[in-house]
Order: C-alpha cells, then sequence, then structure tokens
C-alpha cells in the first residue's frame, strides 16, 4: 500500500503534468491525494517543500540514467553524452524542466537540481584530471549549466515541428571548445597546467593542509 507521502507526491505529480506549476496548489493536491491539507505541511513543511519532493520524483529517472552512463576513457566524450541526456529529459518533461530551472532562487538548489550539479561537476572534474580543461572547474561546470539550460528552454519553446536538433549539436560544441583543449596540458599555457595541477590538488598527500590550501589560492588566481 502506498504511504500518504507517496500519494501526495503522485497526485502533485499528475496535476503539474497536466497544468503546470500553478496547476499545484494546497487544495487541488489535498483533494487529489485524499488526504488534509496539514498532512501536506506535515510531510513536506510548506509548499515549496512539495514541489521539492515534485521535482526529485520527475528528475530521478534522468539521474538514474545519468549516473548509470558507463563512463569511457575520453571524459569529454561523457560530457558530450550528459549533455543530450540533460537536453532530451527536459523536451520530454518540460513541466518538470521548467519546475526545477525556471524560477531560479539565489543561494537555493533544489535536493533534484543540487544532484545533478554535483554528477556535472564530477564529469568537469574528470576532464580537468585529464589535462584537457582550459579554464577553472567552477567556470566550466557554470558554462555548460547555463549554456545547456538555455538551450533546453529555447527548444521547449517552439512548436516540436520548428525545433531544429542542431541548435543543441551547435551549443554543445561551442561550449565544449571553449572550456577544453583538444590536448592535455603542456601543450595547453600555464593557465592549463594549473587547471589540471588544481583537479590532483586534494591527493597530494606529501603538503600539509595548509600547504595545499595556499596552493590551491595561487592555481585559483592562475586560472583566472
Amino acid at each position: 500500500m502506498r504511504s500518504s507521502r507517496e500519494r501526495i507526491v503522485e497526485a502533485a505529480a499528475a496535476l503539474l503534468t497536466a497544468g503546470g506549476r500553478e496547476a499545484v496548489s494546497t487544495r487541488a493536491v489535498s483533494a487529489a491525494a485524499n488526504v488534509q491539507a496539514p498532512t501536506i505541511y506535515r510531510l513536506f513543511g510548506d509548499k515549496q517543500g512539495l514541489l521539492d519532493a515534485v521535482a526529485s520524483h520527475g528528475f530521478e529517472t534522468y539521474l538514474r540514467s545519468k549516473t548509470a552512463l558507463e563512463r569511457t576513457d575520453d571524459p569529454v566524450e561523457d560530457l558530450r553524452r550528459g549533455w543530450d541526456l540533460h537536453v532530451g529529459f527536459g523536451l520530454e518533461n518540460p513541466a518538470y524542466y521548467a519546475l526545477i530551472y525556471g524560477e531560479p532562487r539565489a543561494g537555493v538548489e533544489s535536493p533534484a537540481a543540487r544532484e545533478a550539479s554535483i554528477i556535472l561537476a564530477n564529469q568537469v572534474r574528470r576532464i580537468a584530471e585529464a589535462g584537457r580543461l582550459r579554464v577553472s572547474e567552477e567556470r566550466a561546470a557554470h558554462l555548460i549549466h547555463s549554456a545547456g539550460a538555455g538551450i533546453t528552454f529555447e527548444l521547449i519553446g517552439l512548436p516540436p515541428e520548428r525545433r531544429d536538433p542542431e541548435l543543441s549539436r551547435l551549443a554543445r560544441e561551442s561550449v565544449i571548445a571553449a572550456v577544453t583543449t583538444e590536448k592535455p596540458a603542456g601543450a595547453g599555457g600555464v593557465a592549463s597546467s594549473a587547471v589540471t595541477l588544481r583537479a590532483a590538488l586534494p591527493g597530494l598527500d606529501v603538503l600539509s593542509p595548509g600547504e595545499k590550501s595556499l596552493l590551491a589560492e595561487w592555481l585559483d588566481r592562475m586560472t583566472r
């Protein structure tokens, strides 16, 4: 038997898919899940807590497919596959995508968006460790995410018959060209080498915590 939490999340998800964010009112969810409004507040705290739970529910399949992607020896190619999964999820699930990314709150991420950010950060870290990142990891992750979200919303806003699949590929390749190099650091200059060393810094046990902190500051300055 489904728990009250499961019934509420599934009811809210159905309302979201049918009518968008505005359709997910406490009254509508209560009626659809056959529970009292206080139950929603007890389980989720407030409406935003409920929406975050719905976002995680909808994002679960996407996150499962993204984390299940088998790694290859080419982290840049893995990033391409991750980008395509991200855009594909948005086009197939526009209501969920808008819920997660459509109303950004300064300094606040939903649990689903936070988990996706961690996956992206790990992908970028692998590129840095391979010596193929030309900017800092943080800058690369921000650029990749913002470009991916932008092109996804652009495609969502177009009628299906007007969607050009080349737009996503062109945006993806432009971003990859901006943040990665074809060859490992060494031929890529000082900044690229600094990015690679910065990625390896946590594992340098020959340095004390204070030395790591100082070196990290220097390397971050060099990548900027």
